[in-house]
């Protein structure tokens, strides 16, 4: 395996978590500001 491909392959991990994680904040914060508005608990 060259070089440049094992540094691609290292590096896209920290890439895809944080695509992960942002989806999944945006979701959550979505979710909680909806059930601010309507005066309702989260769980």
């Amino acid at each position: 395996m060259s070089t440049a491909a094992l540094t691609a392959y290292v590096l896209i991990w920290p890439v895809l978590v944080a695509v992960v994680l942002f989806v999944i904040g945006r979701g959550f914060f979505r979710e909680w500001a909806e059930a601010r508005r309507k005066g309702e608990d989260l769980i």
